[in-house]
């Protein structure tokens, strides 16, 4: 597979594929038909996820209308409070939440949203764009699951410039007005196995949805290009370890494909490693290697690239994508990505698009990971041990909502 097919299937999906909708499916299927140009069948695997149409989804301020968006999932309201705009994340600041409708300025995770049920909040509004930017653009959230915990309440996404606005004019009263009709969908993971000389199996994956505002070929078609190329070469050149890669469904909705897949103890039994690819091949940019294991893992990607004379920055962390999962399992995972400047490319809006990838660039980074792979692939046993460090395994639990950080 060369730079120009690769830029190919960047353009051949250039379009929103969202989790739970028939653009979404389309995609999948066309992975799986390129799957089968070199000789090999993959599978679709399903599962459900929690679906929502927004019917009416209204916020006034002082009686002044604001363009926003509904959150997902978020139930069906008609809710008027005061307004209070949480600037910190103080005892005092959030004890001011209590009976209001809250307007913030940074994203809502877990704990954040775990802090305003404690504190007594009616609902909240969130903000997204830049001040700067020409589009008025506002994204579709989603209130999931994971993240309110059987606890719903309010919540619309507005434009940043309107933030600006309601805090300028100390804006006083909100109400909200949300209705939508909610249902259960299917999502679907791509599988492919290609069998080696053990069944002990090393997964590769990486997502191929996107977000309500994007296309998407840098995030994160270009991870799902990578799987191919990685399969393609696989297909013709079997090794020790089995492979299976995974072009994961809905990992933009909270990792969904990935959670769903490592959530059967019969998947994961095998697995001995995964490697992942999300945002990768853009023309400029570092290259960066997030390992979520032991420091032998790091260490060893760290020297492998020197010994390639390939730049890559080798750090340990959680990554925020589908090797989040595994590593959760006490599976060795690592994340390659090629981070672009966000002056040149943006991720999860409209400026995620071909004019921040290349071909030649894809090639680059996919043989770097090849070359990762096939020392992995052809070893007689992983040089990684199947476990977690307990600092690593603290970071996992903050990012996952089990047990927060200090």
């Amino acid at each position: 597979m060369n730079a120009k097919e690769l830029i190919q299937i960047l353009e051949d999906t250039l379009y929103i594929r969202t989790s739970g909708t028939a653009e979404e499916a389309c995609c999948a299927n066309y992975i799986r038909d390129k799957v089968s140009e070199f000789g090999c069948k993959a599978e679709l695997w399903p599962f459900a996820v929690s679906m929502a149409e927004i019917q009416t989804a209204e916020l006034t301020v002082d009686g002044i209308s604001v363009p926003c968006t509904g959150y997902f999932c978020a139930g069906n309201w008609d809710v008027e409070a005061p307004l209070y705009y949480l600037r910190h994340d103080d005892e005092f600041s959030l004890s001011q939440c209590k009976d209001k409708i809250v307007l913030l300025d940074t994203v809502v995770g877990y704990w954040k949203y775990q802090d305003l049920v404690k504190a007594g909040a009616l609902g909240y509004i969130t903000c997204n764009g830049t001040v700067y930017s020409d589009d008025n653009d506002i994204d579709q959230k989603e209130q999931r699951a994971f993240v309110h915990q059987g606890h719903r309440m309010p919540a619309v996404n507005i434009h940043v410039r309107d933030t600006i606005d309601i805090v300028r004019r100390n804006g006083k009263t909100a109400h909200i007005v949300l209705k939508q009709k909610e249902w259960e969908g299917e999502s679907n993971n791509v599988i492919l196995d290609i069998p080696g000389e053990v069944d002990e199996y090393i997964a590769f994956t990486a997502h191929y949805d996107t977000t309500h505002l994007s296309v998407g070929p840098y995030d994160n078609m270009s991870g799902c290009a990578g799987l191919l190329y990685l399969a393609e070469y696989f297909a013709k050149n079997p090794q020790h370890y089995s492979l299976r890669f995974i072009w994961c469904g809905s990992e933009e909705r909270g990792l969904l494909g990935a959670k769903a897949y490592c959530a059967q103890e019969e998947n994961i039994r095998n697995c001995i490693m995964n490697i992942n690819l999300d945002m990768i091949g853009c023309l400029m940019g570092r290259f960066l290697s997030c390992v979520t294991a032991g420091e032998r893992m790091s260490s060893y990607i760290s020297c492998m690239s020197n010994e390639l004379g390939f730049q890559n920055d080798v750090y340990l962390g959680v990554y925020s994508s589908d090797s989040t999962p595994f590593a959760d399992k006490n599976i060795p995972a690592v994340s390659f990505a090629r981070i672009s400047p966000r002056t040149m490319s943006g991720y999860h809006d409209r400026y995620d698009d071909m004019y921040c990838m290349s071909g030649e660039q894809m090639v680059e980074d996919f043989e770097f990971v090849l070359a990762f792979a096939k020392r992995m692939a052809s070893a007689k046993r992983c040089p990684f041990p199947r476990e977690m460090p307990e600092e690593m395994r603290k970071k996992l639990d903050h990012y996952l909502g089990i047990k927060r950080s200090k």
